[in-house]
């Protein structure tokens, strides 16, 4: 017995140490440019802590805050941390020996083997001691792949929570162009009413034509149809920002108006390739290329016997008030289980855990591809906005003055209504177009925070973050010397 304990006790240790099947994972080499294209700013910085704080609106801080703690897509992401935690629990186990107990009593003239003569008692008690050895690294594959895919879950949840960030935010500024652009059109519609009540008296008294009037009350109705269609965005996107917020559908507070709001300082975008350790989507694609990696090492490993030993050590007796008076039973036994013909199934295993591997390659560089882009877009939003917006201020500017100067000619005679009429619709054209500019401006920063990683929910995070690339600027310099 003691023999075969030492035995037991060596297999389990080159099991434990050997070395396991399948191949070792490589982390992805991906060719990165040395600056983003639209990088204006050409500085190495990372972009701000609690980017939403920027734009200085203690109403935007508090939603964005209550989303962070309420919001129920946060806690599914959390719980899912959780079942990979215990996932992984779960797998690690199978590494280490299983001690189960296991009783019984029978009576009978058959013990199991032959018939006797004599009827007899059975009685015994014992724990039973199991153990897979892991010659192949199965199981220490499979426990590999579970704490890939339990990373994978954590970053899973930075992601829920950028996007969710970003949606409260764009959400907000989409909450104030309806707004400013209700404001717009009640405003408009009084200065039509207005106008309408002198063209009314001006055709009662026969001064001007009844065409004038007409048309005097169509642009009063246009002004009048815009003011329920905002009414009824602003509802929507109240209702989809209070669901955002783990909320029933309500009204929701404003602070700064959309013309008042602050544009965030430049973004130092920082270099291309610290872009694969920020966001947190390349990260994820990452570990869980990992995770289906490992797999093949599990596959492999099942093509191959597994060898278990099972002990047990315990009391037995033919009389139940003897069962601990008769003395110990034991036995020690192990087994050879393996595959000899399936029809190639086990074969086929590998195979098909080595083309999900090449899949989950391919989607890592496709997420990869995917995050340089929309950082290159966000970029060049930035940027063009920005320049669209000084025209577009400009015309409306312009377009006021023309409102106000056609108004003065018309009351002087000098110039028919027409004229009036278009420089009213330009006005209200331009303005509506002026909110709905500045609410893409504000937008086109949220979307660059988002495509750069989001800001870090934590300072130990972003000096982390930091730490790692100035060891990844270290490289490229030294690989510039050479």
């Amino acid at each position: 017995m003691t023999k075969l304990f030492k035995i037991a006790v060596l297999i389990g240790v080159i099991s434990l140490t050997g070395c396991a099947l399948g191949p070792d994972f490589k982390k992805p080499v991906v060719e990165t440019s040395e600056r983003y294209k639209f990088d204006t700013l050409k500085d190495d910085s990372r972009i701000d802590l609690k980017w939403w704080e920027l734009f200085d609106d203690p109403i935007l801080k508090s939603l964005v805050t209550i989303a962070l703690n309420e919001n129920n897509d946060i806690r599914i992401a959390a719980g899912r941390i959780e079942e990979a935690r215990a996932s992984l629990g779960f797998t690690k186990a199978d590494i280490y020996p299983r001690l189960d107990i296991a009783a019984g009593a029978s009576r009978g003239n058959f013990p199991g083997i032959t018939k006797t003569e004599s009827t007899n008692n059975n009685f015994y008690i014992a724990p039973v001691l199991s153990w897979e050895i892991d010659f192949w690294g199965k199981f220490r594959r499979a426990n590999e792949g579970a704490m890939a895919e339990l990373m994978a879950s954590e970053y899973s949840l930075r992601i829920v929570q950028i996007s969710l960030i970003s949606e409260v935010v764009s959400a907000y500024f989409l909450l104030l162009d309806y707004n400013q652009r209700l404001e717009i059109s009640e405003n408009t519609l009084d200065s039509r009413l207005y106008s309408l009540e002198i063209i009314q008296k001006r055709f009662d008294k026969g001064i001007i034509p009844e065409l004038d009037l007409n048309q005097a009350q169509i642009q009063k109705e246009i002004a009048a149809a815009a003011i329920p269609v905002y009414e009824r965005l602003i509802a929507k996107t109240e209702n989809a920002l209070s669901v955002l917020l783990g909320r029933l559908p309500g009204e929701i507070e404003k602070g700064i108006n959309l013309a008042s709001q602050t544009i965030p300082p430049g973004i130092p975008v920082g270099l291309p390739s610290s872009l694969l350790q920020r966001r947190p989507d390349v990260v994820q694609a990452e570990y869980l290329l990992q995770a289906q990696n490992a797999r093949i090492g599990v596959a492999q490993a099942m093509r191959l016997p597994a060898i278990s030993l099972t002990g047990i050590l315990g009391v037995a007796s033919d009389e139940l008030s003897t069962l601990t008076s008769d003395g110990a039973a034991w036995s020690i036994s192990g087994a050879l289980f393996g595959p000899l013909f399936n029809f190639n199934k086990n074969v086929l295993r590998v195979v098909i855990e080595e083309e999900k591997t090449k899949q989950a390659l391919y989607h890592y560089r496709n997420t990869v591809l995917r995050a340089f882009r929309e950082v290159e877009d966000s970029l060049v939003e930035v940027r063009t906005y920005k320049k669209q917006i000084v025209p577009v201020k400009n015309k409306f500017k312009a377009a006021k003055n023309a409102a106000a100067l056609s108004t003065l000619r018309y009351d002087k005679g000098v110039t028919s209504y027409l004229e009036v009429l278009d420089t009213e619709r330009t006005l209200f054209s331009v303005e509506l177009e002026l909110s709905e500019l500045t609410k893409n401006y504000h937008n086109a920063y949220v979307k660059l925070y988002k495509a750069l990683g989001g800001g870090w929910i934590s300072k130990e995070e972003m000096d982390k973050a930091q730490n790692q690339e100035k060891e990844q600027k270290k490289k490229l310099s030294a690989e510039k010397d050479r």
